[in-house]
């Protein structure tokens, strides 16, 4: 499976920022398809070898996930969370959706 996610140059980011709002929330979308396509893998591997890369895989993916999530509410691309006292910062999972 080959995934591509996109890259910009440092003067097209300083010339538009709309290119780097549209490729982070297109990288988002590529990620979360990977992460429905490894889990999906998962759950239909008998092989303990397969089981392993798939497990790698899901794992790569929540990282990258996590770190575009957190690249877009940096720049405020994401809806607003309610957070809970005890808990300031929002979990990642109720920004999954």
């Amino acid at each position: 499976m080959k995934m591509h996610f996109s890259q910009s140059s440092i003067d097209d980011i300083t010339q538009n920022p709309r290119i780097t709002r549209d490729s982070i929330l297109e990288d988002i979308a590529k990620t979360r398809f990977a992460l429905e396509t490894a889990y999906a893998g998962f759950d239909n591997v008998t092989d303990p070898d397969l089981i392993d890369c798939y497990i790698y895989e899901i794992n790569s993916a929540l990282k990258r996930y996590k770190y575009l999530i957190e690249q877009a509410a940096n720049m405020d691309l994401l809806p607003k969370v309610e957070t809970s006292e005890s808990d300031p910062k929002p979990s990642i999972y109720s920004l999954i959706g």
